[in-house]
């Protein structure tokens, strides 16, 4: 079955192909299916969605208000974002204000979306608790945040979890499939690999990365997947690092630096793709103690540059470290 998207001419194409439905979104089906359950039987819990950026939370609740209220649904949902209105005001307010009213469908409730909300403040956080004891009688609220655990418990309890996965490479593919097919684009079997390699289960940054190269070019390539994403492709991070273990620093030093100066890299995303490198690949001179060592040297790393420390002695210093546990 065809899916059905919200189509206007100039939106990002991450709303144009937002799956409007349940049955449109790819992945997480276990929680689709009880989303869909709560559809059917028009009554739910309070919510929490839990994951990383980019798997389909947001996705999930307006699909889930446009199958519960069909196309009049945005009379009957309040969407906020917790990190631009992080205060307790907040709650008091609008939220009090949106769920004083009654719900104008056949379903006994409206929805409350708060994005981000591990952004809230404690005090927000027990005044929402608050709200949601005294107004659940007319409103459901689904609470989206990447970490469960900044969520206080009080919250927490009052809710169904659902924690949302990375989507697979097979759901990233099938995805960059239907957008190929509905925008015209050619892309290679390389360029789909890149754009699993690149996105770490998230969607949108896989949207993204393919709606900007198609400004420029019908034709979706590998070289043009890294430069718009930023990144350096897999082998040259692997030959830096190979370089390195063998003792060759000196050499494994200008890759690097020709790498940071020519592809325009920042040092923290290298340094996230050596780490990758590091945990899956198969060096032959890295045994498990080494390479516990190298990560955790790594984070170390990692640590300095995010603190402000020069990134690229940072990383030639992870690059030194590497010649001697590789020797």
């Amino acid at each position: 079955m065809e899916a059905n998207y919200y189509s206007y001419s100039y939106e990002p194409w991450v709303e144009k192909y937002r799956p409007k439905t349940l049955d449109d979104i790819i992945g997480q089906t276990e929680i689709v299916d009880n989303l869909k359950a709560y559809v059917q039987s028009k009554n739910m819990p309070h919510l929490l969605f839990a994951g990383p950026p980019g798997v389909g939370k947001t996705t999930a609740f307006f699909a889930l208000a446009h199958s519960l209220y069909g196309d009049d649904y945005k009379h009957n949902i309040l969407d906020l974002n917790a990190s631009d209105e992080r205060g307790i005001e907040v709650v008091r307010g609008k939220i009090k204000d949106f769920a004083r009213s009654a719900p104008i469908s056949d379903v006994p409730f409206k929805l409350i979306f708060l994005d981000e909300s591990d952004a809230l403040t404690p005090e927000a956080q027990q005044a929402l608790r608050r709200t949601m004891e005294m107004y659940s009688g007319n409103c459901r609220f689904i609470l989206s945040c990447n970490w469960s655990s900044k969520i206080v418990e009080p919250i927490q309890s009052r809710c169904a979890v659902f924690r949302f996965k990375p989507l697979t490479n097979e759901e990233i593919a099938q995805m960059v499939k239907r957008i190929a097919k509905a925008e015209g684009l050619e892309i290679e079997k390389a360029a789909t690999d890149a754009l699993i390699d690149v996105s770490g289960g998230d969607m949108r940054k896989v949207i993204n990365i393919l709606q900007s190269i198609s400004m420029m070019n019908k034709k979706i390539t590998e070289e043009s997947v890294y430069k718009t994403a930023s990144a350096a492709k897999p082998k040259e991070i692997n030959l830096i690092i190979e370089t390195a273990l063998n003792g060759d620093f000196k050499t494994a030093r200008q890759m690097l630096i020709n790498l940071m100066t020519e592809g325009g890299l920042s040092g923290e995303d290298i340094i996230l793709q050596i780490h990758k490198n590091i945990i899956e690949h198969n060096h032959p001179n890295l045994n498990d103690e080494k390479r516990v060592q190298i990560v955790d040297r790594i984070g170390e790393y990692n640590f300095r540059m995010v603190e402000g420390a020069n990134e690229r002695i940072q990383l030639e210093a992870l690059l030194a470290y590497l010649a001697m546990v590789g020797k």
